[in-house]
C-alpha cells in the first residue's frame, strides 16, 4: 500500500542498473555481482596476511587486478566476499581450495503520533518510563538513509552513546549527535547516508525518534510524534536508493555487528528461499550469535498464503495491522446513503452540494484500463465538475487523482477490489478524494446504475480516534505458512503498519519554513520498526535477555482480541488466521513481565537445520562453523524450542506427533503454572505435566505435547488452529498458538 507500490515500481524500472566496479580484463556488460562463501575452517587462510588477500586469491589469474573486482569483504556475517564476475570466472573459482558457493546477488524490495499510545505507551508512566524509553540501546536501521536535520533526530536530553560503540558518521560535514550516533552508506549510487526517498527517515523515526510536538500532515493526526524507544540511539546504514542490492545489505549487517548495535531493524526482503541462500537469514544468524535481535518486515504480498519473507526462526518476523485512528472522508450519495472512507488531504472549502457522479469504467467500455483512471485512458475525456469513481490497480493511487484532475474532475472516490476488502488508506491525494472498501464500492456503483443522474459529495471529517475493530490485519501483510520451514509459524507477531505518521525528509504540503515534516504511509516496513523499538525497550529493561528471550516475551504476551474484545480480524472483517497474526498483536507492557520465556542459544539451531535435510556445507554457511549432521542430533522443525507450534498432518506424517518445550521462569521465583488447552478441531492435544512448579533452585522446566489427528479430520485439508496457555493466578498467562496444516 502507499509507498509500497512506489518502491516496487522503482525497483522494477531500475533492474538494469549495475555497480561500476571492474577492470578492463572482461567486458563489463558480462559481469554481475556474486556473493561468494568460503570456508575459513580448512586452514588455507593462514597462508595469507589478511582476509582481503585470501579473498583475492580465489579470483581467477586471468583477472589483472582482483581487488578492483571485489565489492565487499565480509568479516562478521560470514567469511566471504562480493565480487563483480562473469559466469565463466565463477566457474573457474569453484576448484579453489576453501571455495563453498557463489550466487548472483538479488535485488530486494523495501517492504507516529498515535501508535505509541495505541500500544499502551504513555509518557512518564508505566512500561515506557520503567524501561527508560530505551535508554542506552543502539538500534541499527538498514534502509534508504536518513534526513539528519529533522527534529525527530534531535539529541536533546540524550546521553552519549555506550562505550562499546565503534561506528562511524559519514555525513560531510559531520551532523551526527547523541541520538544519531552513526550513519554510513553501503550503496555505490550515493556518496552520503542522506535519505533520497523518505522510507529510511520514516522507519528510523518510528523505531527511535525523539519527541516532536505538533506533528501532523495537512493538520491531521495532530499530536506529539515519538518513536517507540525515544531515548534509544540510532545507527543508520544506507543500503538502498532506488534498489536494495543484497551485497550492500550484507555489508551493512557486517558493519553493524562490528559497530556494536543491539537491535537491527530491516524493513526489506525478497522471496522465500532456503536459509543458506537467504543473505538476510545468514547475516541475522551471525548477529544473533553476538546477542543482536534482528527484526524484519514480513513482506507486503498479502493476503495470499505462503507469501512471507524473512522466515528464519532466529528473526523476529513482523506483519502489519491498523491502529484505531482514521482520517475520515465520507462519500454522501444522492440517495442519502453515506459511505465511510479515508484520505489525508482534507480541504476545508469543498462544497457540500451534490456534484455529478460517474464511474470511470462506463466512460469507454472498449478500454479495459479506463476503470483504473490511468492518465492515457482519461487523456481525452472531459470530466469537468464531476466526482469520478476509480478502481484500484494498474497505476499508483495518487496518480489516478492526477489523471482525474487533469481531465477536469472535481473529486475522486477510490474503490477496492474484492481482494483488499475493507482496508482503506489515508494518502496525500492531489484533489479532494476518499478511499472506500470493496463492499462500499459496490454500493456506490449500484447507486450509479440505479439512476440517470447520479450525484454525490465528499464530507471531510478529519481525525477520528476510537475504531473498536482495531487492530485489523492489513490486506497487504504477508501470510504464512512458512515456505522455507513449514514447522515454524510465521509471521511471529503483528504491529502497527497502516497509516503511520512519522518523519519525512520533505514537506508533502509544500511547506518551506520548517524541518518538522511528516508523512503518513503504510506497509510492513512501518510495523517492523515498531517492533524494533519494543525490542529496544525490553533490552533496556532486561539487558541480560537473549534475542530469543526477547522474541519469546513479545510473542507469548501478544493480544489476540481487538479493542471491542472480539477476535482480531483480517481485511474481510472475519477472524484472522494464525498465518496472518502469528502469535497476535504486540503488547509491550505485558512483554516486559512475561512470566515464562522460551530461550534458544545459537547451537540449539544446529539439529534443527540438520533436520531440514540441509547438507553439512549448507548448515555451515549459516552457522559459520563445521557441523556434521551425521553426528549432530536431527530434530523435526516443531521440536525447536519456539514459542509457537506449526504442525503438519498428511500422508507423509504420523497421526501422532510428540514435541517438548523448555521454559525458564523470569517471573516470581516461587510460582506454579497450570496448563489450559484449546485444541484445534479434530486434533487431540495432550500436555504432560499439566502443572509446572518453579522454585529459586529450579527455574527451568520442560513439558511435552502430544498431537494426534482424530478420525474426524482424516478426509479434510486446510488449516485449523488452537492454543495452549500456562496460567499462574491472575498475573501471568503465557500463550502458545498452535497452527495445524491438514493435507
Amino acid at each position: 500500500m502507499g509507498l509500497k507500490h512506489f518502491f516496487t515500481l522503482i525497483c522494477i524500472l531500475n533492474f538494469h542498473l549495475l555497480h561500476t566496479f571492474a577492470d578492463n580484463s572482461t567486458n563489463t556488460s558480462t559481469l554481475e555481482t556474486y556473493i561468494i562463501h568460503v570456508d575459513v575452517n580448512l586452514g588455507f587462510f593462514a597462508r595469507f596476511i589478511d582476509l582481503e588477500s585470501w579473498y583475492t586469491s580465489f579470483l581467477p589469474t586471468s583477472i589483472s587486478d582482483g581487488r578492483k573486482r571485489i565489492v565487499y569483504s565480509y568479516r562478521n556475517v560470514f567469511k566471504g566476499f562480493a565480487a563483480r564476475l562473469s559466469a565463466d570466472e565463477v566457474k573457474a573459482m569453484e576448484s579453489s581450495p576453501g571455495f563453498i558457493s557463489a550466487e548472483p546477488e538479488r535485488k530486494l524490495d523495501m517492504h507516529t503520533t498515535h501508535s505509541p499510545n495505541f500500544l499502551g505507551l504513555n509518557q512518564n508512566m508505566g512500561f515506557w518510563q520503567g524501561s527508560n524509553y530505551g535508554k542506552g540501546v543502539i538500534i541499527g536501521v538498514l534502509d534508504t538513509g536518513i534526513f539528519p536535520s529533522h527534529p525527530s533526530f534531535s539529541d536533546e536530553g540524550m546521553p552519549p552513546p555506550p562505550a562499546k560503540w565503534k561506528g562511524k558518521c559519514e555525513f560531510n560535514p559531520t551532523v551526527c549527535n547523541n541520538k544519531l550516533i552513526g550513519a554510513r552508506y553501503l550503496n555505490f549510487f550515493d556518496g552520503s547516508p542522506l535519505d533520497d526517498g523518505g522510507h529510511g527517515t520514516h522507519t528510523a523515526s518510528t523505531a527511535a525518534g525523539s519527541f516532536v510536538a505538533s506533528a501532523n500532515v495537512f493538520g491531521n493526526a495532530n499530536g506529539t510524534a515519538s518513536g517507540i524507544a525515544p531515548l534509544a540511539h540510532l545507527a543508520i546504514y544506507k543500503v538502498c536508493s532506488f534498489i536494495c542490492f543484497e551485497s550492500n545489505i550484507l555489508a551493512a549487517m557486517d558493519a553493524a555487528i562490528e559497530d556494536g548495535v543491539d537491535i537491527l531493524s530491516i524493513s526489506l526482503g525478497g522471496d522465500s528461499r532456503h536459509f543458506y541462500l537467504d543473505s538476510i537469514a545468514v547475516g541475522a544468524f551471525s548477529a544473533m550469535k553476538k546477542g543482536i535481535l534482528v527484526s524484519c518486515s514480513a513482506g507486503n504480498d498479502g493476503p495470499f498464503n505462503f507469501s512471507t519473507s524473512n522466515e528464519a526462526p532466529w528473526i523476529l518476523t513482523v506483519g502489519a495491522s491498523t491502529i484505531d485512528r482514521k482520517i475520515r472522508a465520507i462519500a454522501l450519495l444522492g440517495n442519502n446513503i453515506s459511505v465511510d472512507g479515508e484520505t489525508l488531504f482534507q480541504p476545508s472549502d469543498f462544497p457540500s452540494t451534490l456534484l455529478p457522479l460517474v464511474y470511470a469504467g462506463s466512460l469507454n467500455t472498449s478500454d479495459p484500463d479506463i476503470k483504473y483512471c490511468t492518465r492515457a485512458s482519461l487523456n481525452k475525456i472531459n470530466l469537468r465538475g464531476m466526482i469520478v469513481v476509480c478502481e484500484l490497480g494498474v497505476v499508483a493511487w495518487v496518480s489516478k487523482g492526477v489523471a482525474v484532475k487533469n481531465a477536469g474532475g472535481a473529486a475522486m472516490i477510490l474503490v477496492n477490489p474484492r481482494l483488499y476488502a475493507n482496508m482503506t488508506s489515508s494518502d496525500a491525494h492531489v484533489l479532494p478524494a476518499t478511499h472506500v472498501g470493496y463492499a462500499d464500492g459496490l454500493k456506490i456503483k449500484t447507486y450509479i446504475n440505479s439512476t440517470a443522474t447520479p450525484m454525490a459529495t465528499i464530507l471531510f471529517k478529519g481525525t477520528i480516534i476510537g475504531d473498536e475493530r482495531a487492530p485489523v490485519v492489513a490486506d497487504f501483510s504477508s501470510r504464512g505458512p512458512n515456505s522455507a520451514s513449514p514447522g515454524i509459524l510465521k509471521p511471529d507477531i503483528i504491529g502497527p503498519g497502516v497509516n503511520i505518521l512519522a518523519a519525512w525528509p520533505i514537506s508533502v504540503e509544500n511547506k518551506t519554513n520548517t524541518n518538522a515534516t511528516f508523512n503518513i504511509i503504510s506497509g510492513t516496513s512501518m510495523s517492523c520498526p515498531h517492533l524494533s523499538g519494543v525490542a529496544a525497550l525490553l533490552k533496556s529493561a532486561h539487558p541480560d535477555w537473549s534475542p530469543a528471550a526477547i522474541k519469546s516475551a513479545i510473542m507469548t504476551t501478544a493480544d489476540v482480541v481487538n479493542l471491542a474484545q472480539n477476535p482480531i480480524e483480517d481485511e474481510r472483517f472475519v477472524p484472522a488466521s494464525l498465518f496472518a497474526t502469528g502469535s497476535g498483536h504486540v503488547n509491550p507492557s505485558r512483554a516486559n513481565d512475561p512470566g515464562l520465556i522460551y530461550d534458544l542459544k545459537s547451537e540449539d539451531y544446529f539439529p534443527y537445520l540438520c533436520g531440514l535435510n540441509y547438507t553439512n556445507l549448507q548448515v555451515s554457511i549459516i552457522v559459520q562453523k563445521i557441523v556434521d549432521c551425521s553426528v549432530e542430533a536431527r530434530i523435526p522443525e516443531a521440536q525447536l524450542n519456539y514459542p509457537s507450534f506449526a504442525i503438519t498432518f498428511g500422508h507423509l506424517q504420523p497421526i501422532t506427533q510428540t514435541y517438548t518445550r523448555t521454559v525458564k521462569n523470569v517471573g516470581e521465583p516461587v510460582s506454579s503454572y497450570v496448563v489450559e488447552i484449546v485444541p484445534p478441531p479434530g486434533i487431540s492435544v495432550l500436555v504432560e505435566p499439566t502443572t509446572l512448579d518453579f522454585s529459586e533452585a529450579n527455574p527451568i522446566l520442560q513439558y511435552q505435547v502430544t498431537f494426534t489427528r482424530l478420525d474426524s479430520t482424516t478426509n479434510n485439508a486446510g488449516y485449523i488452529e488452537g492454543y495452549l496457555k500456562w496460567n499462574s493466578g491472575a498475573k501471568y498467562s503465557v500463550r502458545t498458538p498452535i497452527a495445524v496444516i491438514l493435507r
